[in-house]
C-alpha cells in the first residue's frame, strides 16, 4: 500500500502530488471541500451582483463592470481548479481502495488471470463512468457560464441605454434653448427680408410739374 501511495505521488508531481497523496490517505474530506467550494461560489455570485449594482451608479459603467467580471472570472477559475483536484483525488482514492481490496483478496483469486482481468475491467469501467460524470458537470458549468455572460450583456446594454437616456435628459434644456434661439433668428431674418422687399417694390413719388 505504501508503494501505491508513492507511485501516485510521483505521477501527480510537486506540491499538488503531496496534497493528493495525503487525500488518498484520508487527510482530505472531498464532501466537505465541495460544500466549501459551493459556499464560496455563492459568495462570489453575491459579491458580483453587489459590485454590478454599484457600477450602475458610476459614470464609467462599462469599465467598472469589466473589472467586476474580471475578478469574478479569477475567483471562479480558482474554484474550478480546486474542483478538478478533488475529482482527481477521488479517482485516485477509488483506485487505491480497489487495489487494496485486490491485495487483501485470497491468493487463489489473485493468481487467477481471469479474475484479475475482470477486476481490471471493472475498475476501468468505474473510472470511465467517473470521468463521464465529471465531463457532464463541466458541460453544465460551461452552460451556466454562458447564461451568466448573456445576462451580463443584457444588463450592460440596459445600463448603456439608461446612461444615454440620462444624458439626453440632461441636455434637453440646452437643446431647447438653442432651438428657440434659432427660431428667433429665423423669424428676424424673415422680417428683415420682407421689409427690404417692401422697400424695393414701393412706387416712386410723381415728379414735380415743369415750371411755365
Amino acid at each position: 500500500m505504501k508503494q501505491l501511495l508513492l507511485c501516485l505521488a510521483l505521477l501527480a508531481g510537486g506540491a499538488s502530488a503531496w496534497a493528493q497523496t495525503n487525500a488518498v490517505a484520508g487527510n482530505v474530506d472531498p464532501d466537505a471541500e465541495r460544500a466549501r467550494l459551493t459556499r464560496e461560489r455563492a459568495e462570489i455570485d453575491a459579491r458580483a451582483k453587489t459590485e454590478q449594482t454599484a457600477c450602475y451608479q458610476r459614470f464609467a459603467v462599462e469599465d467598472c463592470l469589466q473589472e467586476s467580471r474580471r475578478k469574478r472570472r479569477t475567483a471562479e477559475d480558482s474554484i474550478k481548479r480546486q474542483e478538478a483536484d478533488l475529482n482527481d483525488i477521488e479517482r485516485k482514492r477509488r483506485a487505491a481502495a480497489q487495489l487494496e481490496r485486490l491485495d487483501k483478496a485470497p491468493p487463489r483469486a489473485q493468481d487467477d488471470p481471469a479474475a484479475q482481468e475482470k477486476a481490471r475491467q471493472s475498475q476501468q469501467g468505474r473510472e470511465q463512468r467517473a470521468a463521464d460524470h465529471a465531463e457532464s458537470r463541466a458541460e453544465a458549468a460551461a452552460k451556466a457560464e454562458s447564461n451568466r455572460r448573456a445576462l451580463e450583456d443584457k444588463q450592460r446594454n440596459h445600463a448603456e441605454q439608461q446612461a444615454k437616456a440620462a444624458r439626453l435628459q440632461a441636455d434637453a434644456p440646452t437643446e431647447r434653448a438653442r432651438f428657440e434661439r434659432k427660431q428667433e433668428q429665423a423669424a428676424k431674418h424673415r422680417a428683415d427680408r420682407e421689409r427690404q422687399n417692401a422697400e424695393r417694390t414701393k412706387p416712386r413719388s410723381a415728379p414735380l410739374p415743369t415750371p411755365p
